[in-house]
């Protein structure tokens, strides 16, 4: 097949080439050509007309897969309840907070609770807006056609993100219980109040470009971040900063009540290293395995950490995950959740749309040339609860508990099969303890610093 598309392809450029204009262009001999494609034979005209009137996903729905997905797991992590970022691009706060709040519920043997994310949400925008003008002090000498400054003037905020977000917020913030700071229609539909934030930090960078000094840009960074802190208080509420909960077991009996304060409420629940305890791994193809790599300005906090992986085959990936899984710990994980995904069945499964037939045509790329060519990266990360092992200790399927509500997917999750995951999967990260020891080894790397603009690393939503 690879065989017979390449010389296919060879065979295309090389009439192309006979027919096109010396510029390039299309001339009305190419044009000729190019139209030979369509030759309105009974079967493209059944297809155009499929295609006026329905969607393509509809159209290519592969009728042999149809069944609905086992949705029987050997192994999985007790989790109870679904959580819902609604019209926000908060998946990565959600996951990160989903991962303790398993740990939590099993532990005290909790009914259904939630960790305030419009808390964590509040520190993450103020941070990032700190961060970004911070970067725009750093930058001050440079031209603003300089890439750098063009990217960050570009990107100066949003509600996307990454682990290392959770990792860095939360030890310096700590956690609240939802009731102590619950979600607002702001929170929940992000789009307007980003709007808003990007106009404020973008004026604002042209005001410190424009300073006497560094120093006079640092004093006018403290009174701009008034006027954020100031639109996300009256956006998200105020933060708090003690607050009483009762904790209730899973039958409903008052266990404790008692007053906390962000810090202490983390240290009492969780109380865990998040910046020392968790590792994360990628499984980019494109890209050297083994090796460590560092994403510039990919951090939440200006003085926290970069979003730093180390790149490895998703056979050790895989390995990893099963580990933490059968242990009952649940992961951070992220892919490109929008391929081959059928949201009724609330399944990801490379047989859930047949496009070669619809088309007539093949899509050979590989994962490596799908990264190379920015057809495929990372785009939402959610809660690696399960997988189904055959016989021989092989993975058959995964499950993953998302934020997108219980009536999404299955009941609020997804299934994806093995050969889903090692196609679209990219990131996992997993506790120091599920990581075998030659791979520890390799964070005493100096890291690969990797520019901010790759797409590939685009913060998850």
């Amino acid at each position: 097949m690879k065989k017979t598309f390449i010389t296919l392809l060879a065979t295309a450029l090389v009439v192309g080439a006979s027919a096109q204009t010396a510029d390039g262009g299309i001339d009305a001999k190419m044009l000729e050509r190019i139209k030979s494609g369509y030759t309105n034979s009974p079967e493209q005209r059944a297809i155009k007309n499929a295609l006026a009137s329905a969607s393509i996903a509809t159209l290519s729905i592969n009728g042999d897969n149809l069944a609905k997905c086992d949705n029987h797991f050997s192994h999985r992590v007790k989790t109870r309840g679904i959580t819902d970022q609604k019209s926000s691009g908060r998946c990565w706060l959600f996951t990160g907070l989903n991962v303790l709040r398993a740990k939590m519920i099993d532990r005290y043997n909790l009914s259904e609770m939630e960790f305030s994310q419009n808390y964590c949400s509040f520190y993450d925008l103020l941070e990032k807006s700190n961060l970004f003008l911070q970067a725009i002090i750093d930058t001050r000498s440079r031209s603003l056609d300089d890439r750098k400054v063009n990217w960050l003037l570009r990107h100066p905020i949003g509600d996307g993100g990454q682990f290392t977000g959770v990792s860095n917020l939360i030890m310096k913030y700590g956690i609240v219980p939802k009731e102590a700071m619950p979600e607002t229609f702001q929170s929940n539909n992000t789009r307007h109040m980003r709007t808003i934030l990007s106009l404020k930090l973008r004026e604002y960078a042209l005001a410190l470009r424009a300073a006497k000094s560094d120093k006079a840009a640092s004093a006018l960074k403290v009174e701009q971040l008034t006027v954020i802190y100031r639109i996300l208080v009256e956006c998200l509420g105020v933060p708090p900063t003690e607050f009483e909960w009762t904790m209730r077991n899973r039958k409903g009996e008052v266990v404790s009540t008692a007053k906390y304060t962000p810090k202490s409420f983390y240290e009492e629940f969780i109380g865990e290293d998040l910046e020392g305890n968790y590792i994360m791994v990628m499984n980019d193809p494109s890209r050297e395995y083994g090796k460590v790599y560092e994403i510039e300005y990919a951090r939440h906090v200006y003085n926290g950490d970069n979003w730093l992986y180390i790149n490895l085959p998703i056979e050790r990936i895989r390995e990893m995950a099963i580990a933490s899984i059968k242990d009952n710990t649940a992961m951070y994980f992220s892919c490109d959740v929008g391929k081959y995904f059928d949201r009724k069945k609330g399944t990801l499964d490379l047989k859930n749309y047949d496009y070669e037939s619809l088309f007539r045509t093949s899509f050979p790329m590989s994962k490596s040339q799908r990264i190379q060519t920015y057809a495929s990266s990372s785009s939402h990360a959610m809660t690696l609860i399960g997988v189904d092992i055959d016989d021989e200790g092989k993975a058959r399927k995964w499950l993953v508990e998302n934020s997108w509500g219980a009536k999404s997917g299955d009941k609020g999750k997804l299934i994806m099969t093995d050969d889903w995951f090692s196609e679209y999967m990219f990131r996992l990260v997993v506790e120091r303890k599920y990581v075998p020891q030659d791979i520890l080894d390799m964070l005493k790397q100096k890291p690969i610093m990797l520019e901010p603009w790759n797409p590939m690393f685009a913060p998850e939503e």
